[in-house]
């Protein structure tokens, strides 16, 4: 790869040395058709940013922008300083990516690829074996390094492709919904893979339409739809949007019903009743409000079988900002041909 010819060109706000990635008013477009219409957003070095929507809302062709595979109709972004269309080598070299469709090769041998993948970066031997042998130890694929990836599991598959986008040791990670069709303990495995990376300095950014995934690793969110950003924050700050938290409480006693709304009504707000399930449910502040209820029904001797706060879920934040749950679209025939 030849060297650049022009030099980085610095993000406005905040300084380079504080920004890992940056979108500027990336806009691509298919014909008649705005696939992503505006989009903007930074990436502090060492953070996770989610950039969560459905399918079709635009992720993946921001990626595709972000490192270099689809130019921009117009904007720009830069990674790790480097502009994407005056210095995509300089990016390339500054970051890996993970798609959604695994990259690996199923006849080679996990180690096999490793070194395949690691000759084309021009790892010197003797580094990319200690690289490799490194690697699979941290994604725990060292027993299976010698068998072929035909035989590994959607989960090992996954943390394969993982490990060869490392392999040059990228400060900057894109992941397209890495956790797409893997079962529950794979997921989970693979989220503990990535904090670790995080700890460690990487920066991620990365797509997905599970809104736990976001909850559980995103600094930041990033929400998209048909293109655009609708919203952005931490989980706390989204989910704050969606309304206000309320106080969840479930009597022992059905016969309580009546003297427990009566004490919830104190709260001020409207209180919800399920006779069946002897739950009532009212708004709440936060924890303020929560420890005064708890206090009065000490003392009032009504029996609790539960009592807590329950604030809105990621999936409630969604819904509210665009009528529909996450998994309800079906992806576009221009985002799959991004």
């Amino acid at each position: 790869m030849s060297s650049p010819t022009a030099p980085a060109v610095a993000p406005a706000t905040p300084s380079t040395r504080d920004v890992a990635i940056e979108a500027v008013d990336l806009v691509k477009r298919f014909g008649d058709f705005t696939a992503v219409d505006g989009v903007s957003f930074t990436v502090p070095q060492g953070s996770v940013l989610g950039l969560l929507g459905p399918n079709g809302a635009g992720k993946t062709t921001t990626v595709r922008m972000m490192t270099t595979l689809s130019p921009p109709t117009s904007g720009t972004a830069r990674v790790a300083g480097y502009d994407v269309i005056e210095q995509p080598d300089m990016v390339r070299r500054s970051m890996g990516l993970t798609g959604q469709a695994a990259t690996v090769d199923e006849i080679l041998t996990g180690r096999e690829n490793l070194r395949m993948i690691g000759g084309l970066y021009g790892i010197g031997r003797k580094d990319l074996t200690r690289r490799s042998e490194q690697l699979l130890e941290q994604f725990s694929l060292s027993d299976a390094g010698d068998k072929q990836v035909k035989s590994y599991s959607g989960g090992m598959r996954r943390r394969l492709d993982l490990a060869v986008s490392l392999l040059a040791a990228p400060p900057v990670l894109f992941l397209d919904e890495p956790t797409t069709g893997l079962d529950p303990r794979s997921r989970t495995e693979l989220w503990d893979v990535l904090r670790d990376l995080v700890r460690e300095g990487t920066t991620l950014l990365l797509t997905t339409q599970y809104l736990e995934e976001a909850d559980h690793l995103a600094d930041k969110i990033v929400v998209i739809d048909k293109g655009a950003i609708i919203a952005e924050g931490t989980s706390l700050q989204l989910k704050e949007q969606a309304g206000a938290a309320s106080l969840v409480l479930t009597v022992s006693d059905p016969a309580d019903i009546p003297a427990a709304e009566a004490l919830l009504r104190k709260t001020g707000g409207e209180v919800f009743i399920d006779e069946g399930a002897r739950k009532l449910t009212t708004a709440a502040d936060g924890l303020a409000d929560l420890t005064r209820v708890v206090g009065w029904f000490d003392e009032s001797g009504i029996a609790v079988d539960d009592l807590g706060l329950a604030r809105p879920s990621l999936d409630d934040v969604f819904l509210s900002l665009t009528g529909h749950r996450a998994e309800d679209e079906t992806s576009t025939e221009e985002e799959q041909n991004a």
